[in-house]
């Protein structure tokens, strides 16, 4: 079983998800500030957090920070507003999704499921795959080892969050090849792609600081404009 811890000043909000994920056989913990939301994460095992941004005591954004300092746990924002400017807030700071309010239950759920998912995966090693060269993705200097979810770079290890790996995992794989928001987006999300772009754009820019010596020059990941995002095939 998956703990998901929900995080809402609103308590009918937090009821209501409750309600919602609990049939699909997650177990819900809940806070209703910041203060509160950082407590529960010492003392349970979390899995995911669904973390509105507008609360008291220590907003979503500010909680966030301080997750992100020691923890990678997926985190879903939720946001009373649609503005482009509070998704962005958000996943500049370091989260992995996010569903503006009011929420289509069963979108929440997709989002959901799909966030554990590429986490979980993310902590386990490979077990079709014995021997670790079979599992090692390379650019250049660039390298994945999918057994051990160890990335470096010139020999230097890179640490990157579940949904920044997956990217990075996926182009990699697939090196020379361009793949638009949309493809990235299904085929990391495996779900189908809307409204998409902000996602991807702030996922990659976070990659391209985390893996390039001079993120405006990339050597590794790089835009085509208008198309959409590569990784080079270097040998």
């Amino acid at each position: 079983m998956y703990n998901i811890l929900v995080v809402d000043d609103d308590k009918e909000i937090v009821n209501a998800i409750e309600i919602y994920l609990s049939q699909e056989g997650y177990k819900i913990i809940k806070a209703y500030d910041g203060e509160e939301a950082l407590k529960k994460i010492e003392e349970n095992e979390i899995h995911l957090i669904i973390l509105d941004i507008m609360m008291p005591n220590k907003d979503g954004i500010e909680t966030l920070q301080e997750i992100r300092k020691s923890k990678t746990i997926p985190v879903i924002m939720l946001s009373a507003k649609s503005e482009d400017y509070d998704k962005i807030s958000g996943l500049n700071t370091g989260a992995d999704d996010y569903v503006t309010k009011p929420f289509n239950p069963l979108e929440l759920i997709a989002r959901v499921k799909s966030n554990i998912r590429r986490y979980v995966d993310f902590g386990k090693s490979d077990e079709k795959n014995e021997k670790a060269n079979k599992n090692c993705l390379k650019t250049g200097n660039l390298e994945i080892n999918d057994e051990t979810k160890k990335v470096t770079v010139d020999d230097r290890e890179i640490k990157l969050t579940a949904t920044e790996y997956n990217i990075l995992k996926f182009l990699l794989k697939n090196k020379g090849k361009v793949y638009s928001i949309e493809q990235i987006y299904e085929n990391v999300w495996k779900e189908e792609s809307y409204g998409a772009e902000n996602i991807i754009a702030v996922h990659i820019r976070h990659i391209r600081e985390k893996i390039e010596i001079n993120p405006k020059e990339p050597k590794y990941l790089k835009v085509i404009w208008g198309i959409g995002y590569k990784v080079e095939d270097i040998p």
